[in-house]
């Protein structure tokens, strides 16, 4: 989805950096999604030794 807002937007102005940081955007998306497949839902888990 963010792949063919990003071309739509490079069509429109004609930008390539906007294309290419909405790309890097996607990447970064499917990486945290892979992420989160490999060491569980990260959300919930974080430093035990901070006190509440």
């Amino acid at each position: 989805m963010i792949k063919q807002m990003a071309w739509n937007t490079f069509k429109n102005t004609g930008d390539i950096n906007t294309f290419l940081e909405l790309v890097e955007v996607q990447n970064i998306e499917k990486n945290m999604t892979e992420a989160e497949k490999q060491n569980g839902n990260i959300e919930g888990k974080g430093n035990s030794n901070i006190r509440k």
